[in-house]
């Protein structure tokens, strides 16, 4: 499943052969080697560029000079992306952040210097980050890992602080919401499908820069996709990492958000931002038309609306949203209940049932400690083992340095984790996850007692692969591990499923368990399904491959070009859709606005 991951080696100091004085001047040494790039760079020298770069580098670049998300592994590969690029691209106004400029040393026998700075291209405003290692001998220090990133569109600005309205407004705000909520005689520029934190997050950019947008949601209320899940879901993620675009939370806010309270959060969020959202509301079809905008027939209380949006955004969250099934021999015959975890609601509903849980990641650890509170007899089944880090120890090593109290600005910390491309710090992150495993021996030694499979992640990297590849994969404890350790939640991993019968299941070493109640806690299934109910089979073959990273690193079709023009598929959690619905918004406007630039798209989408 991992086969097409790559990793790359960290640059030691013993493999640099080098060593760091005790008395550097770390700003004389950044500022030299901005200089030195801001040189090459603007003059369009790409030999002078690479030459400031070690063998084995990386450079990540966020639309700023590629109008798309690339990843590029090694000098040879920055050297025909320059090359290619360079001559396009007008540069200049490079600026370096004395503030953020600092020698950082993450693990022995590992220090660079992390420099960051803004800079211009003809259209946007943009920034980097680049981190510097030491060379032998004292020679110049060399770049390992460029960062570059559109921030925004020089001449379409985010109507936000000193250019937000200035008008007063007596008396007219509220018919003025009600005119803009109903859209008569008017269409959206986009229309975007799904109402929660991903869809909300891009249509507060999207109003920033004037365009018209409206969200379709099908709940009765705004915050519903959470408020309706299982009683027991708590965001996992400290507060740090989950604010929302432009509106962060207070900061009375619990570190670890109740889904209810999220969910009443998201309520709020719509309303202080404007944002023109039709709840109990059911996109029915969405088709391309003759014009290249979309038919989009929308049914809202018992009538139909057509609009012709430009552009069609999915926010359906990753994969199908429902729930998937998974088909398995004898299911028909069973008479108990089977369930995705998606529509499993209150744990009171199974009381004095037996109930088994098929899966070990997130959902099914939540579930499963819902039904111990509440008295039910609950066995969760593990198919395969899983990676477990406690939110107690964990995070300290995780987040602390970005997301959280007294860190950086959320937007600063943003671009230092995107900062790092996936398969460059495959090797930082698996030393990582070694001190976390080593934090958290007692509790792993005391699942591997009881036989519950644990593993260190995704090629060994903790939790830094598993969300991008798999969309789970682990569990981030908080307390059902010690439940399974103490057998309160029950645990059967002794053998794969065979079949369903009439009273359970059957185990392939011929074991049976029987239930009242099967619970899928099994993923969300394929992140085309959506479209393929929506736009037809047609556009659903023609949209490429959602989620998952593809051969540089980066994620397949999220946030970008799918496949089909006018096709958007926004998605993530928190802070991933906090950072990358500014990048969705920006490839909007300049369409819109006819500044859009052409994608440097890699290999395979060529």
């Amino acid at each position: 499943m991992t086969s097409h991951l790559k990793q790359f080696p960290i640059p030691t100091l013993e493999s640099l052969q080098a060593i760091i004085a005790e008395d550097i001047d770390v700003q004389k040494v950044a500022c030299e080697w901005m200089d030195s790039f801001t040189t090459f760079f603007q003059r369009g020298d790409v030999e002078g560029v690479t030459s400031l770069f070690i063998a084995m580098s990386h450079w990540r670049d966020m639309l700023a000079l590629t109008w798309d998300f690339r990843s590029f592994h090694g000098i040879d590969a920055i050297q025909t992306f320059l090359s290619d690029r360079l001559s396009s691209v007008q540069v200049s106004g490079f600026r370096v952040k004395p503030e953020y400029t600092a020698l950082q040393r993450p693990y022995d026998g590992i220090a660079w210097i992390k420099i960051h700075f803004d800079f211009e291209t003809d259209i946007g405003l943009a920034s980097g980050i680049v981190r510097i290692v030491p060379q032998p001998q004292n020679a110049p220090w060399k770049a390992h890992c460029m960062f570059t990133n559109l921030e925004d569109l020089k001449d379409f600005p985010e109507q936000i602080g000193s250019l937000r309205n200035h008008a007063p407004n007596h008396g007219l705000w509220t018919s003025q919401r009600e005119a803009s909520l109903a859209f008569e005689n008017e269409e959206p520029t986009v229309l975007i499908i799904g109402a929660g934190h991903s869809g909300l997050d891009l249509a507060a950019r999207l109003k920033t820069l004037g365009v018209r947008t409206i969200l379709i949601d099908r709940n009765p209320r705004i915050g519903d996709n959470w408020r309706n899940r299982y009683e027991a879901l708590c965001l996992h993620d400290p507060v740090w990492y989950d604010h929302m675009p432009y509106i962060p939370f207070p900061s009375t806010w619990p570190v670890y958000t109740p889904a209810r309270k999220i969910a009443n959060w998201l309520d709020h969020y719509a309303e202080a931002m404007e944002l023109d959202v039709w709840t109990s509301s059911t996109v029915k079809s969405a088709r391309k038309n003759a014009e290249g905008t979309w038919d989009v027939i929308v049914e809202r209380d018992g009538k139909e609306r057509i609009f012709h949006p430009k552009h069609l955004v999915f926010a359906t969250g990753i994969g199908a949203n429902e729930g998937k099934t998974p088909s398995m021999p004898g299911m028909e015959s069973f008479k108990g209940q089977i369930l995705h975890s998606t529509k499993h609601k209150h744990a009171l509903d199974h009381t004095g049932k037996k109930v088994l849980i098929i899966g070990a990641c997130t959902s099914a650890h939540d579930i499963a400690i819902d039904y111990y509170r509440h008295g039910v007899d609950v066995t969760m089944f593990q198919r395969s083992s899983t990676y477990v880090f406690t939110v107690k120890r964990g995070w300290k090593h995780m987040v602390r340095d970005t997301y959280w109290e007294g860190g950086p600005p959320t937007e600063v910390a943003d671009r230092i984790t995107a900062s790092f491309p996936h398969y460059m710090a495959v090797g930082l992150n698996q030393l990582r996850t070694k001190v976390i495993a080593e934090d958290d021996k007692e509790l792993l030694e005391g699942l591997h007692r009881v036989g519950f499979r644990t593993n260190l992640g995704v090629m060994d990297a903790g939790a830094s692969l598993a969300p991008w590849e798999r969309a789970g994969g682990y569990y981030i404890d908080v307390g059902a591990s010690q439940l399974i350790i103490d057998g309160k939640i029950k645990l059967k991993n002794d053998s794969q499923i065979s079949h369903f019968t009439e009273t359970g299941l059957k185990f392939e070493n011929g074991s049976e368990f029987n239930a009242d109640v099967v619970v899928f806690a099994t993923g969300l299934g394929e992140c085309r399904d959506a479209i393929k109910w929506i736009c037809g089979e047609e556009i659903g073959a023609k949209t490429r491959k959602i989620w998952g990273l593809n051969e540089e690193g980066e994620i397949y079709g999220a946030w970008r070009d799918v496949g089909v023009d006018g096709l958007w598929y926004m998605t993530g959690n928190f802070a991933v859709s906090r950072f990358h619905s500014k990048h969705v918004a920006l490839q909007i406007k300049a369409m819109e606005e006819g500044v859009f630039g052409t994608r440097y798209q890699s290999a395979e989408l060529i």
